[in-house]
C-alpha cells in the first residue's frame, strides 16, 4: 500500500509538471495605446487558451523592459525577455541581410510578394539558419502597412525633395534619398512630433496614416507623399515586423506548441494587417479633415527611383553571404515575368 501510494503521488505530480504553463516575456517596439500595441496585446492574450492552457504570452509595450532596440536585440538573445515583436528592418547594423527581410527602396512592393518569397520560395528557412547564429529563432513575418511621408512642403516629384531635412530610418532608405539631395535625419519615434512641431525638419517618415493619425502628424504637417496611383511609399512599402524569439526557450518548447505557434504567427499577421487597412482608410478621412493634402510622385519618378536604388541595392548584398544570399533569392524573384520589375539591362555591370 506504502508503495502503491508513492508511485500514484509520483503519477500526479508528473502529470501536474506535464500542463504546467510555459509563460514567455515579449516586448513589441509598438508604443502603448497604439492600434499597433493593442492588436499584438490581444493576440497574445488569446495563446493561452488556444493552447490548452500550456502556453502564454505576456506582451509589453516598446521600452518597458528594455529602453531601446539595442537593449530588446541583447535581451532576448540573453533570456531577459523570450521574444520580440520588432520591425524587421531595425537590425540592419547588426545583420546587414535584414535589409532585404523588409521592403527596401524599389523593391518587392506588394504583401503577397512577401509572403511568397518566405513561405514558397525558402526565404523563411535562410533567415532561420542567419538568425541561428545570433542564439534566436526567426517565427515568422508578420504584416504591418507601408511607411509614409509627411512634410511642411509638397512634394509632387522627386526634384522636390532636394534640401529637405527629413526623418528617414538608417541605411538602405536613407542611402538613397541622399541621392536625390535629401539631408536625412535618424531619430526615434517618439522624437519625430516635437522635431516637426519646432521646425527642425521639415519631413518625417514613419508608419501608415492610422498610426500617424494617432501620432498627431495632422498638427505638424500639410501633406502626404505616396508614390503614383496604387502605391502608397516607394520606399518601404512592405515594412514587415515578426516574432523572434530566444532559441533556447524555441527548442525547449513542445514540437506541438512550436507548430502552434508558427500557425498563429500567419493567422496574425493576416488580422494585423486588414485591421490596419482599414483604419487607414479611416484615418485618411481625418487627416483630410484636418486640412492635409496627398501629394503623388509619377510612374516616371518610380522609374527613376528604382534606377537610383539598385547599385545601393547591391551594397548592402556584398556585406556579407548572408545578405548576398537573401538578395539572389529577391533578385530572380523580381526579375521572373511574373513580377517583371527589373531586367538584365537594369544590372548591367552591377
Amino acid at each position: 500500500m506504502a508503495v502503491g501510494a508513492a508511485l500514484c503521488g509520483t503519477l500526479l505530480m508528473g502529470a501536474g509538471q506535464a500542463h504546467a504553463a510555459t509563460t514567455w516575456k515579449i516586448q513589441s517596439v509598438w508604443d502603448a495605446g497604439t492600434v499597433g500595441y493593442d492588436l499584438f496585446e490581444e493576440w497574445c492574450d488569446s495563446i493561452e487558451e488556444k493552447s490548452g492552457g500550456e502556453l502564454i504570452f505576456k506582451a509589453y509595450p516598446a521600452k518597458s523592459v528594455a529602453a531601446d532596440n539595442n537593449a530588446l536585440f541583447e535581451a532576448v538573445r540573453n533570456g531577459v525577455l523570450q521574444g520580440m515583436n520588432p520591425f524587421t528592418l531595425y537590425w540592419s547594423g547588426k545583420i546587414p541581410a535584414s535589409v532585404f527581410l523588409s521592403s527596401y527602396p524599389a523593391g518587392p512592393d506588394q504583401p503577397h510578394q512577401w509572403d511568397t518569397m518566405f513561405y514558397s520560395l525558402g526565404m523563411l528557412e535562410k533567415t532561420r539558419e542567419i538568425y541561428k547564429k545570433y542564439g534566436l529563432f526567426y517565427v515568422g513575418p508578420i504584416q504591418h502597412d507601408a511607411n509614409i511621408i509627411h512634410s511642411k512642403k509638397p512634394v509632387n516629384s522627386l526634384a522636390d525633395m532636394k534640401g529637405l531635412k527629413m526623418r528617414v530610418p538608417g541605411g538602405m532608405v536613407a542611402e538613397v534619398f541622399q541621392e536625390f539631395g535629401v539631408a536625412t535625419v535618424s531619430l526615434p519615434g517618439s522624437d519625430i512630433f516635437p522635431a516637426l512641431e519646432k521646425g527642425t525638419i521639415d519631413a518625417a517618415d514613419y508608419v501608415g496614416p492610422a498610426v500617424n493619425y494617432e501620432l498627431g502628424f495632422s498638427q505638424v504637417t500639410d501633406y502626404i507623399m505616396f508614390g503614383p496611383p496604387g502605391v502608397m511609399s516607394i520606399y518601404q512599402p512592405v515594412d514587415l515586423m515578426d516574432l523572434t524569439v530566444n532559441l533556447r526557450a524555441w527548442n525547449n518548447l513542445d514540437p506541438k506548441l512550436q507548430a502552434l505557434v508558427e500557425e498563429q504567427v500567419r493567422s496574425f499577421s493576416q488580422t494585423h494587417y486588414l485591421t490596419i487597412q482599414k483604419r487607414n482608410i479611416e484615418a485618411m478621412e481625418k487627416f483630410k479633415a484636418d486640412g492635409n493634402q496627398v501629394t503623388r510622385l509619377s510612374q516616371k519618378d518610380m522609374e527613376e527611383f528604382r534606377r537610383t536604388a539598385i547599385p545601393i541595392w547591391y551594397n548592402w548584398a556584398n556585406k556579407d553571404d548572408d545578405a548576398k544570399a537573401i538578395f539572389e533569392m529577391q533578385l530572380d524573384y523580381m526579375m521572373n515575368d511574373t513580377v517583371g520589375y527589373i531586367d538584365e539591362e537594369d544590372i548591367k555591370g552591377m
